[in-house]
């Protein structure tokens, strides 16, 4: 995993989170900012996925619980595509608030997944 991209994916999702957040409690409905910056931290997590996939080969295998790593790693893939589909179905400024919430909790998770990928000794 590269450093830099680790801590590029870890401030989008939270500048993400804090937009979509500010923007429900400032009684926004999901609109196309709100569901862009989601769009976004899920397309630096589909960029991490390849990253996870294609960095053992190349001598970078993860010193922790690779079971562990993958269990974030599909959770936090999963978690932004169902919230912008909520967010969509509800059309609410919760939704927005949950878009907000999503994505600093992916930001949470990426920081996890590095922690495993870098630190954490089997």
């Amino acid at each position: 995993m590269i450093e830099w991209f680790t801590w590029v994916q870890v401030w989008v999702a939270i500048a993400a989170g804090l937009f979509c957040l500010v923007l429900g409690l400032l009684g926004r409905q999901p609109n196309d900012y709100s569901l862009g910056a989601t769009a976004l931290v899920e397309l630096l997590l589909i960029a991490q996925l390849v990253v996870a996939i294609v960095a053992p080969f190349v001598g970078n295998p993860p010193r922790g619980s690779l079971p562990e790593f993958y269990i974030y790693l599909v959770s936090a893939l999963l978690l932004p595509p169902l919230a912008a589909f909520w967010a969509l179905l509800e059309r609410n400024r919760w939704a927005t608030v949950v878009l907000g919430v999503v994505c600093l909790a992916v930001a949470v998770m990426v920081y996890r997944m590095y922690q495993i990928w870098v630190f954490q000794v089997a």
